[in-house]
């Protein structure tokens, strides 16, 4: 079995040591195994569930939501219908954000369009700039 130190791990994950220990402490992640000298040595299991902590994480998974998902999992087959639950209202969360986040990002492509053709081809200085028509059309502002 491989034992990865927590700066290895760190280094894999993205993951500061400070924030592995506190994942730990406040139960995010099952207590490590530890050396003779009391060094953790993480596990290959152990990484394949910082790495899904690290994805919930970049999703916008709140610490608390993370906290019982992860007691959930080491409750056993017996939570799996609450596992399943709480991942669903997190993926329509994260949908609804990409949807929003599409939106944003079609205004702002729109406002690139406008200034590059006004680049291109110089117009007189009184045509109105049409981005502030999308940008109230997208509820985003200009």
């Amino acid at each position: 079995m491989t034992a990865h130190t927590i700066e290895t791990v760190a280094a894999l994950t993205g993951m500061t040591p400070p924030t592995l220990r506190y994942y730990e402490r406040i139960g995010l992640l099952a207590p490590v195994e530890r050396d003779a000298a009391g060094r953790r040595r993480y596990s290959e299991g152990d990484l394949g569930m910082i790495g899904f902590v690290v994805l919930l994480r970049e999703t916008g998974m709140p610490v608390r939501e993370m906290t019982r998902f992860m007691e959930l999992t080491r409750g056993g087959d017996g939570t799996i219908p609450a596992r399943v639950a709480l991942l669903r209202e997190h993926r329509d969360a994260v949908r609804e954000r990409l949807e929003r986040e599409a939106q944003h990002l079609e205004a702002i492509e729109h406002k690139v369009g406008v200034y590059e053709s006004m680049l291109a081809a110089p117009a007189p200085a009184s045509v109105p700039d049409p981005a502030p028509d999308l940008a109230r059309e997208a509820r985003v502002p200009v």
